[in-house]
């Protein structure tokens, strides 16, 4: 027997939203239509370009990094960095977010830490991560593993203790196994929120990355920045800030995609614009 108005719902229900290649240049529009503004008032002499370079001259920066080879050294190494510190800071943030989540004994033990430690300015780990660990990679891997910690460990622990009890219930009704349980409802209902933890770990990460390249480091994006503002090149300052830009912009693109074939069960708002 079939019922008109589900298999209705069915047919009418809006179809996956999908990756539209016209949908990244309208994001273009913004800084496109800034840098060009700005590049006119700077020739026609309404703004000065010397301590706020106009965009020509910060392209002719990268262009000589990028000669130089300097560039793709500093970007290789401060990439290895992040996906360093990320690796480490998720799998811990997800082990203690699903030991908080799941037990509220290991909740009320290392959740009122954790909270503490999370209002620690990052600045503040700086001295002491040299202190114990020095002033080489695994300092500064260190710092932004714990700059990822905390948003992926919220977001586990939090999506762990908002899973509605109502599907629960469905699966133990349908004597689903706790295997079985975990893979076909406990993990599919914590994912959205999960990918979500993982996209401000990630974004942490590239601000954490910052402070980590100034412990003496001379290699890097953020040696490039100390470099700049040493030698007075703003234009080097500004340059570097962009790759930073691009890279979060593209890190974090990759890890939507990889997240949206798990995330195709979804029947969200968005599918309907």
């Amino acid at each position: 027997m079939t019922f008109p108005v589900a298999e209705q719902a069915a047919t009418q229900r809006p179809a996956r939203p999908r990756l539209s290649i016209g949908r990244a240049p309208l994001g273009l529009v913004l800084p496109a239509a800034a840098a060009l503004a700005f590049e006119l008032a700077v020739r026609f002499g309404l703004a000065e370009g010397r301590l706020m370079p106009p965009p020509s001259r910060i392209a002719a920066t990268l262009v000589a990094l990028h000669q130089s080879g300097d560039l793709w050294l500093h970007v290789a190494t401060t990439l290895a960095r992040v996906a360093a510190g990320f690796g480490l800071g998720v799998a811990a943030g997800t082990a203690l977010g699903a030991l908080a989540g799941a037990s509220s004994l290991a909740r009320r033990m290392i959740d009122p830490t954790l909270q503490g430690l999370r209002s620690i300015p990052s600045i503040a780990w700086v001295p002491l991560f040299i202190l114990w660990l020095g002033i080489f990679e695994a300092s500064k891997v260190t710092l932004i593993a714990v700059g990822v910690f905390f948003p992926v460990y919220l977001g586990v622990s939090g999506a762990i203790l908002g899973i509605d009890r109502k599907i629960v219930e469905v699966g133990l009704i349908a004597r689903l196994s706790r295997p079985r349980l975990a893979t076909r409802i406990l993990l599919p209902a914590i994912l959205p929120a999960y990918v979500l933890a993982l996209r401000a770990g990630l974004g942490l990460g590239w601000m954490f990355v910052v402070a980590a390249e100034f412990m003496g480091a001379s290699e890097g994006l953020g040696y490039l920045l100390v470099d700049g503002q040493q030698l007075g090149k703003a234009d080097q300052i500004l340059a570097t800030i962009l790759v930073f830009a691009v890279l979060g912009k593209l890190t974090d693109s990759l890890i939507q995609a990889v997240a949206r074939p798990f995330l195709v069960w979804q029947d969200v708002a968005e599918g309907a614009r």
